[in-house]
């Protein structure tokens, strides 16, 4: 019988797809259960595989298996495909030609595979019972090194387009192993890897970390199997049923067995001295076929140890147009035991009439806005499930989200856990280049399991771990709750997990616009937790990560070139590649500090001396350039490339920086801050209040009133009032930062002494501070009277101006700062007072101690003498 079809079958309509993390086929998710099935002794046709006869008898067996696949690893006949789809399996076809050889060092040999892929693509056209192609086979690692990743990684994506252009739907892989871990392909649709581990702690570890290889695309375990004359039937039982149910509870699209029988041939030639089948070579079975049988049947939904409540928290604001697409996908979950609770945070389009479509739902909703975290409080309030999971209204959830994300939060000692945020197939173009775009929701790894940082869009927790820190924070109105949540968990002790399989679909900004306004809000967030977590920041505020980030968008410009660890001479099992570091030091040339502190002072200094233009105009090109090559090597998906795709991404590189900085200055400069007078009393423009020392105040009084009680009672009567402040988050030398206008900043810190007859003082030291706007301000000035100095022929009369000038702005700023001081020493005296303590005025010296006398310094007597 002819390898090559009669006629080109035309396009079928229900071709297995890529889905995520999964596969679909006709709508319906599809995991792959599967076993390898031959090459045989070849038939009396000449083909490496049974007779129709028998084949089909095979296939029938293969069927008991519970099984939906074959893994061949010859060019398939017609009829074994015909037989194939009317015994309801799809054939996964492994394409044979020689890798054991440097095929890329010769044009023959080059020619020679590319012939035998598109003959495979020819013979597979469109037949539904064809599953994929893979067009290579585990390449040698010596084969791989010699001829560097990078240049067969570029041979396997000629060969895969050699099969699209055959047959454009046909899916395409490679086959890999750990060996050659490091070999990518970017065209590949899904990643396969042959793996033979035997035990399940590194196996399962193992599985983790294909899963972060394979990213947003399926992970197929291609084979996996046991000798039994080397490990004995029993063994083999008992590693495949574990094998396989870690592999489908790891969330993996499918798994292929090795083999369905000990019969095998290679170059003609029967294998006698190793029996991988789940049948002897006489037909009979073996125990393992049972086995096999029991976790196919059950796969992929293991059942868990227990199904754990768990409420579905979505908070909407004007969120129509997305908002039926997240409550669909909501609807039927493959997860038993969960809640869906709609938290309206005062939306004023069409939310409420669809939240009455849904049952199914509970909606809440408050008439005004208060903000993304407030609305999530809700929600964990409402809650009544063990654990709360979030996502966002423009989202859609995939049908096993819940599944997995919750297997392998109870599977863990995590105190909560994230997941992965795709962008959907029916997203925009434009979409697609905001996503590769810097600064979307991406998360942050310390391993392959273990986050530092989950996106808000797809998170569970415990809600006894939320309630312990006291929920979300309510000053995160549009963003950044994510990224404090998870650092309060882990400034706690708690840990955060990743589960790769537990994913969401989420729909990005489709207009520039839209994009913009959404780095704008990121920017607020980030002055907001820089204040609350400075810890986590540079000086510059930039964030500083311990983990890596994954996102679709690349963290910088990649300027070196990826490191592999092959082993001693080559040789090594697992053989893997540690990725090129993105140079951040380039990308600051596109920041807003960099204009600032760069591009503007050589500008100015091109303006006094000519000869420094051309060095101006290369700071002023630099960033735009920069840009380009970053949208150069943003990884936009193909099927969303337009022309104006990579411009789009340079507009956005370019612009992005710009305007989150901005909002994060705005927000640390404080622009909008209330002026003092708000806050100014008659009591604070008292003369003797004045003329007070307030840079430590005293309080004596009872010690039933602990320190932290007085602080946290002090900190409420500051939010009566409306202040704004940040407490310690453990990172900072003082209690509180008090806010009090755009230029004068208080931190006050705090210590106590306890003394006889159960009494305490309480120190409170007030330390003023320039607000950064003050700061700047002051630099302003400085560089006004350089340039000035420069520039002006009248040099003096220029630097006696500016330096009263500087002068008289540094008493501007100290008189803010003592009016602030006396404001905050006031609220202090006031809360004392409220507690039946009695202030007292530090004295540099002291002649005889009372300890009884609050107006005495006697109380600053130790504690362990008295």
């Amino acid at each position: 019988m002819s390898l090559v079809p009669q006629k080109t079958l035309p396009p079928v309509t229900d071709r297995v797809r890529t889905d995520g993390k999964f596969f679909r086929k006709a709508g319906q998710k599809l995991f792959i259960k599967g076993v390898t099935y031959g090459p045989f002794a070849k038939n009396s046709d000449g083909e490496p595989f049974h007779s129709p006869e028998q084949t089909e008898k095979d296939f029938e067996t293969i069927n008991e298996l519970s099984a939906n696949l074959i893994r061949i690893y010859d060019i398939p006949p017609r009829w074994l495909l015909d037989l194939a789809d009317k015994s309801g399996l799809l054939v996964f076809v492994d394409v044979p030609w020689n890798k054991g050889v440097c095929f890329l060092d010769s044009d023959k040999k080059r020619n020679t595979a590319l012939e035998s892929v598109h003959d495979a693509a020819r013979a597979c056209a469109h037949h539904p019972a064809v599953f994929a192609i893979s067009v290579v086979n585990e390449i040698p690692p010596d084969i791989a090194r010699w001829s560097s990743a990078e240049s067969i990684g570029a041979f396997i994506d000629e060969l895969i387009e050699c099969v699209k252009a055959v047959d454009p739907a046909c899916l395409c892989t490679f086959a890999n192993f750990p060996p050659t871990e490091y070999l990518t392909a970017q065209s590949a649709d899904f990643l396969t890897f042959n793996v033979y581990l035997y035990e399940q702690r590194p196996f399962a570890n193992y599985l983790a970390r294909l899963q972060a290889k394979a990213g947003e695309h399926p992970l197929l375990l291609g084979e996996c199997g046991i000798d039994t004359i080397s490990e004995g039937e029993s063994s083999q039982t008992e590693i495949l049923s574990w094998q396989l149910e870690l592999a489908f509870r790891n969330g993996l699209a499918g798994t292929v067995v090795y083999s369905f029988s000990d019969e095998w041939a290679h170059n003609d030639q029967m294998i006698t001295d190793w029996a991988f089948g789940l049948t002897r070579t006489d037909g009979t079975r073996k125990p393992s076929f049972k086995k096999v049988a029991e976790c196919y049947s059950t796969a992929p939904h293991f059942p868990l140890n227990y199904y754990p409540r768990v409420s579905v928290v979505v908070a909407s604001y004007n969120a129509h147009s997305t908002l039926r697409l997240c409550l669909d996908s909501l609807q039927n979950l493959s997860y038993p035991n969960y809640e869906v609770i709609l938290v309206d945070d005062g939306s004023t389009d069409e939310t409420p009439s669809i939240a009455s479509e849904y049952k199914y739902i509970r909606y809440i909703r408050y008439e005004k806005n208060q903000g993304l975290s407030v609305a999530r409080n809700i929600g964990i309030e409402a809650a009544e499930g063990e654990i709360v999971a979030f996502t966002d209204a423009d989202c859609r959830a995939d049908d096993d989200w819940l599944f997995f994300i919750v297997n392998d939060l109870i599977g863990s000692r995590f105190a909560g856990i994230g997941g992965h945020n795709f962008l959907p197939p029916d997203d925009s173009w434009t979409a697609s280049a905001v996503m590769v775009s810097p600064g979307g929701p991406a998360h942050v790894m310390l391993t392959d399991r273990l986050a530092e940082h989950v996106p808000g869009c797809n998170m569970l927790f415990y809600k006894w771990a939320l309630e312990e820190i006291g929920g979300f924070d309510p000053i995160y109105r549009k963003a950044g709750d994510d990224v404090d949540i998870c650092w309060r968990l882990q400034e706690r002790g708690y840990k955060i997990g990743f589960s790769h399989s537990g994913f969401v679909w989420h729909y990005r900004r489709s207009s520039v616009g839209a994009y913009l306004k959404q780095q704008y809000g990121y920017g607020e967030a980030e002055a907001l937790l820089v204040r609350k977590h400075p810890g986590y920041f540079n000086r510059l505020g930039g964030s500083l990560w311990k983990g890596t980030i994954y996102g679709a968008a690349k963290q910088g410009i990649i300027t070196g070139r990826p490191m592999i660890y092959h082993g001693a001479f080559g040789s090594g099992l697992f053989q893997t590649i540690y990725g090129a570091q993105s140079s951040s030091i380039l990308m600051f040339l596109t920041s807003l500090e960099y204009y600032f502190l760069c591009a503007l002072p050589l500008s100015t200094l091109a303006i006094i001396h000519p000869a420094a233009i051309p060095i101006a105009v290369l700071s002023w090109l630099v960033s735009p350039i920069l840009c380009v090559v970053a949208a150069a090597q943003a990884e936009i998906p193909d099927k969303k490339k337009r022309l104006l795709s990579r411009p789009l991404v340079a507009t956005l590189f370019f612009l992005q920086p710009i305007v989150r900085a901005w909002a994060r200055y705005r927000g640390r400069l404080r622009l909008d801050a209330p002026s003092l007078s708000k806050f100014e009393t008659l009591e604070s423009n008292d003369p003797t209040l004045k003329q007070r020392n307030l840079d430590e105040i005293q309080y004596w009084g009872a010690a039933s009133i602990t320190r932290t009680e007085f602080l946290t009672d002090f900190i409420k009567d500051l939010e009566k009032r409306d202040w704004t402040f940040r407490m310690d988050s453990g990172w900072s030398p003082f209690d509180v930062e008090i806010y009090g206008s755009k230029w004068a900043e208080v931190q006050l810190t705090t210590a106590s002494e306890a003394h006889k007859g159960s009494k305490q003082l309480i120190r409170c030291r007030l330390e003023t501070c320039t607000s950064l706007l003050g700061k700047l301000s002051l630099f302003t000035l400085v560089i006004i009277c350089v340039l000035g100095v420069s520039l002006s022929e009248e040099h003096m009369k220029w630097f006696a101006g500016s330096l009263a000038a500087i002068f008289l702005g540094a008493l501007l700023l100290r008189t803010e700062q003592r009016k602030l001081q006396r404001i905050i020493a006031l609220i202090l005296d006031e809360h004392a007072s409220a507690r039946s303590m009695v202030t007292i005025e530090p004295r540099p010296a002291i002649k005889k101690a009372d300890a009884s006398s609050p107006s005495s310094n006697a109380t600053t007597t130790d504690s362990s003498k008295s």
